[in-house]
């Protein structure tokens, strides 16, 4: 396997969008060999050009990710790589001693902004302490990378800035799904993707409710985060369990399908969260290429831009239900919903679409590996790797 791109997951799924059906398959396309190194069984051996292979059952909790950073570089170290594409804090960990072992060269991959991470467990006085030390970490992980690269704008700081970092948002390609041809009738409003309270699931609860009584929530994903059974609790005790459809978690043609099924797209996140605040989902993205009208969070400053740029949905305070039902009802008008559907529509493929961002990729691509997808990786000056894993570690 000399001279593949080692995608790099400690947690990510052997089959997720942004790195397989993505970068992934942008980098196969381009001609690279590309392996996606994830937890858990693959659905299939080869998927868009991308061979999946497993290191083993996802560990649970940051004590069982600490402990298995160095099973996760032996693991990458093993596939001999050129480059090794790391997803998560612990799998930059992980690259950085797997590229000791192996000369490859590192890209970090930033998927949310992790100095906010331990926000929600800090007093507010201590908050400013908790990110100064997490951005610290963040630099140190950085040290010594070829690259990092951001999926959305304001990551960047954390890593060195704009010079330092290449851009590949998290935009969609065209699914090959015909848009929604929007018609009067019941409204079906839609959730696509992982689910919780953060994510404004009790908040679809009180909007259905305050809805007409044909109106429908169609929900495909699956609750992250244990709520589901207080969910389902909510959802009887406001009587409209009935006029949910749950889905659960779908194969990504099968979800895109039940979603064109759908009116309205809802992308609910709940403030207070700063990756809410920098949320960029791939969900807004789908709804935007299937015609559909989003209502999303009037604080999310990157969902925002986009929406505002492509004209294509109304944007609420996400923690009212009220004004989640109100939205809803101006879209009931089937004529707005077409209108604001094919702008998102036209946006996504082209302003917001995927390709560009691919050719960015593959650009930076070129520049680690001149020679292309059979160079070899660069010889290693760097220590052997047991001395290098107790500096790591000091």
């Amino acid at each position: 396997m000399t001279g593949c791109v080692l995608m790099l997951s400690a947690a990510h799924p052997p089959d997720d969008i942004r790195i397989v059906a993505k970068e992934g398959a942008a980098l196969a396309a381009a001609g690279h060999r590309v392996i996606h190194l994830a937890p858990g069984d693959p659905p299939a051996p080869v998927l868009h050009g991308v061979a999946l292979h497993s290191h083993g059952p996802k560990r649970r909790g940051w004590r069982g990710r600490v402990l298995g950073i160095a099973a996760l570089a032996r693991a990458a170290a093993a596939q001999r790589p050129a480059v090794i594409h790391a997803h998560e804090p612990d799998s930059w960990a992980a690259a950085r001693l797997a590229a000791w072992r192996c000369g490859a060269r590192m890209v970090l991959d930033v998927h949310e902004h992790y100095p906010s991470r331990l926000d929600p467990r800090l007093p507010r006085a201590l908050r400013p302490l908790g990110r100064a030390a997490l951005t610290a970490l963040c630099r140190l992980l950085a040290l010594g990378a070829d690259a990092v690269v951001v999926a959305k704008d304001g990551l960047d700081d954390a890593f060195g800035g704009e010079a330092r970092c290449t851009r590949v948002r998290n935009y969609a390609g065209d699914p090959g799904i015909p848009p929604r041809i929007h018609a009067p009738g019941p409204l079906r409003l839609l959730h696509l993707g992982a689910l919780g309270a953060s994510r404004g699931a009790f908040t679809m609860l009180d909007a259905l409710a305050l809805l007409p009584a044909d109106a429908r929530l169609v929900l495909v994903g699956r609750f992250t985060d244990g709520s589901e059974a207080a969910f389902d609790a909510r959802a009887a005790a406001l009587d409209v369990a009935h006029r949910i459809e749950k889905h659960g978690w779908l194969p990504r043609e099968a979800a895109l399908a039940e979603a064109a099924r759908c009116d309205i797209a809802l992308v609910l996140f709940q403030p207070g969260v700063e990756n809410h605040r920098l949320a960029l989902p791939h969900k807004l993205f789908d709804a935007m290429l299937l015609g559909l009208p989003v209502i999303v969070p009037d604080f999310a400053e990157e969902v925002l831009d986009v929406v505002a740029a492509a004209g294509c949905g109304l944007a609420v305070d996400t923690a009212d239900a009220r004004a989640v039902a109100e939205a809803a009802l101006r879209l009931r008008d089937p004529a707005l919903r077409a209108e604001l559907g094919a702008c998102g529509r036209a946006a996504a493929l082209t302003r917001f679409g995927w390709p560009a961002e691919a050719a960015r990729l593959v650009a930076l691509y070129a520049r680690l590996l001149p020679g292309g997808a059979t160079a070899s990786p660069r010889p290693s000056s760097l220590p052997h790797p047991a001395g290098a894993a107790a500096s790591d570690g000091g």
